[in-house]
């Protein structure tokens, strides 16, 4: 039986199920502090595959285009957090103060890996200059992220903790074993490339985790009475927004700038995503664990309708390009014919 199109995806359904969970069965007390012991363990886990994964060779491959990944950086880190404080009188009357400043973290947050890449090369794209861009994106992002949220977000979401304190406890928890696993690569790497499935089921369960946990704590917290169903709402369309706001400036300026077609699809799909992968393990670091959860709220989101659009424009792009080549190669056939 064929999946209905407008059904999303199991991971999705997943982030849904758990959030109902957390909201209906919220861990609390001794177990609570055990289950953010796990999670820790967990997202640890997750950057050292994720480090393991990393192809060194593809980074070299790519790392010479510097104007595309200028142009991807600017994007991610600068006009995503210009574009939630500028839009700041239309957005936050839309949402909770809590909602806005999980917005401005959704904005501070690097482009995500996985999802960029498919894209980019679903819709023939510059696949190589996509991961060299997005990997860049992300590691960078364990840095630029918590300073740019010390910079923007000043609600009382944040933990209060100094930017450098931040700082480092997202190298501990994120770059360290990130690092060990691009180490151990020559010894692992193998391995990882045989066994996809592992580094799928421990980046989601790991996100669950997370989402659980926060969800849990926010939930102990009056998280569903802090936030009425009008903001939901808002929320919704302020996530369209930004997105659509994303990719119009990314195509613009891509073409204005005179990229080729092929740079110019990867900058619009990496310059206009956010990664919930990287996201979530810093909302837990950065944020107090009160609060976690309305942050991530937005990210969550974000994340599924980047998704459903990117797939949508990907599809039509790389259905367009197999049928100029098509056309292309009857063009030449034709013309090889004439001249006999």
């Amino acid at each position: 039986m064929a999946r209905p199109k407008l059904l999303p995806d199991n991971f999705t359904l997943c982030l849904v199920g758990t959030v109902v969970l957390a909201s209906l069965l919220p861990v609390h007390g001794q177990a609570a502090t055990a289950f953010n012991w796990v999670t820790d363990v967990a997202v640890g886990l997750l950057f050292f595959l994720h480090g393991a994964k990393l192809s060194r060779e593809a980074i070299i491959a790519g790392a010479t285009h510097w104007r595309l990944h200028l142009v991807v950086l600017l994007s991610t880190f600068a006009l995503f957090p210009v574009l939630g404080l500028v839009l700041k009188p239309l957005l936050s009357p839309l949402v909770t103060p809590a909602l806005y400043a999980g917005i401005l973290f959704l904005c501070t947050l690097p482009s995500t890996v996985q999802s960029s890449i498919a894209f980019t090369s679903i819709a023939k794209g510059n696949v190589p200059a996509a991961v060299c861009s997005a990997s860049a994106s992300s590691l960078l992002g364990i840095f630029i992220t918590p300073a740019l949220v010390s910079v923007i977000v000043t609600s009382q979401a944040a933990s209060g903790a100094s930017p450098w304190h931040t700082v480092w406890n997202i190298v501990l928890q994120l770059l360290v074993p990130f690092v060990a696993g691009q180490l151990l690569r020559p010894l692992i790497g193998g391995w990882i490339e045989r066994n996809r499935g592992v580094l799928k089921f421990v980046d989601q369960g790991s996100i669950l985790l997370v989402v659980y946990a926060a969800f849990s704590e926010a939930v102990n917290e009056g998280l569903w009475h802090q936030i009425p169903l009008a903001a939901l709402g808002g929320l919704l369309v302020v996530c369209a927004v930004l997105l659509a706001l994303a990719l119009a400036v990314t195509m613009f300026v891509s073409k204005r700038l005179g990229f080729s077609r092929a740079d110019q699809i990867t900058i619009i799909f990496c310059g206009s995503k956010k990664s919930l992968a990287a996201g979530v393990p810093m909302a837990k670091v950065i944020f107090a664990t009160h609060a976690v959860g309305a942050v991530v709220l937005p990210l969550m989101l974000f994340h599924q309708i980047q998704l459903m659009v990117c797939a949508a424009l990907a599809q039509r792009w790389g259905a367009r390009d197999i049928s100029a080549e098509k056309r292309a190669a009857q063009k030449s056939a034709t013309a090889a014919v004439a001249r006999r």
